[in-house]
């Protein structure tokens, strides 16, 4: 892909029968990722934690496209039951799915654990989108040219390698925002033995991905009134100017790699201007960590013995 084309939903391939999940669907990147995939015809399958969030989401989509074949179904990615229930629940709707967007995400939060004991964010960010894919490999299997995609971050630059015996703090001193970073450092090697495990069995299904940048999502809140607040709301408009997308235009990269022909595994894409932070999807780079084979074997044997969930071995 020329990184000068911008493209744009204008030029994303008509997405009319093909079925589609998008966790953390509610707001930002989600929300904007399934308001572009309904446009263009897809069925898609909101799945967020909160339904009352997510049923204003889904008023706001079929106000601005009153076609919209949009549908709430309650995941929480921070408990594998809860996992369980929302395959348990799609598989017994669906024989089919098109596309698994792992989206949803928490960011540079306190330490805290998820009711399976895993730290929070990469409970939530990477465990919990390991177990949804592999509860879903069947439908995914069933479809020709299904793509897992996973959204990724420019915070994996900052990560560390993975301590694969001490993922989740018992050992380490916790850094909210190191922890934040690592868990997308999992998220990214996920997405290549993913691809891998994928090819070498010569499925036609592509596991890809994509970041938005500087994007301007509920990510990262700030509590109203205080003085990181005022900082937010005098910067926000100069940052969207010269070095951050719109949430909107943050989602590019993961519709182009949802739906673009020329998307193959391990593919990753994210914005071709100011370091990666701004503009429209080309080839994104990676660090080095996030590109050992090795490691993500490592990741993958691990998470499927965290999870007790194992796929395509």
């Amino acid at each position: 892909m020329n990184a000068n084309e911008n493209w744009t939903t204008a030029k994303m391939p008509s997405q009319a029968g093909r079925t589609a999940i998008v966790t953390g669907a509610n707001s930002g990147i989600g929300l904007q990722t399934s308001m572009a995939l309904a446009a263009a015809g897809a069925r898609v399958i909101m799945a967020c934690r909160s339904p009352d969030r997510a049923a204003a989401a889904i008023e706001d989509i079929r106000s601005r496209v009153p076609q919209a074949d949009v549908a709430l179904m309650k995941l929480d990615l921070s408990s594998l039951a809860s996992v369980r229930d929302f395959a348990d629940e799609f598989r017994g709707r669906h024989e089919r799915l098109d596309l698994l967007i792992n989206n949803a995400g928490i960011m540079g939060v306190p330490f805290a654990t998820t009711v399976d004991g895993f730290e929070s964010q990469m409970g939530t960010n990477h465990l919990g989108h390991f177990a949804l894919t592999g509860l879903l490999i069947e439908p995914l299997l069933a479809t020709p040219a299904a793509r897992i995609i996973t959204v990724g971050s420019m915070g994996h630059w900052r990560a560390k390698p993975l301590d694969l015996a001490d993922l989740h703090y018992a050992r380490r001193t916790y850094k909210p925002f190191d922890a934040y970073c690592a868990s997308k450092l999992a998220n990214l090697l996920f997405m290549k033995e993913l691809g891998r495990r994928l090819a070498a069995r010569g499925a036609t299904q592509v596991s890809a991905g994509g970041h938005p940048g500087g994007a301007d999502t509920n990510i990262q809140k700030a509590e109203p009134g205080t003085f990181a607040a005022m900082r937010m709301a005098v910067m926000r408009p100069i940052a969207l100017r010269w070095f951050i997308n719109t949430a909107e235009v943050g989602a590019l990269s993961t519709l182009y790699a949802a739906t673009m022909p020329d998307v193959g595994n391990d593919d990753y894409y994210g914005p071709d201007r100011v370091f990666g932070m701004k503009g429209h999807p080309a080839p994104a780079r990676r660090s080095r960590l996030a590109q050992d084979a090795d490691a993500a074997q490592r990741l993958w044997t691990v998470s499927a013995e965290q999870t007790g969930i194992a796929y395509l071995d």
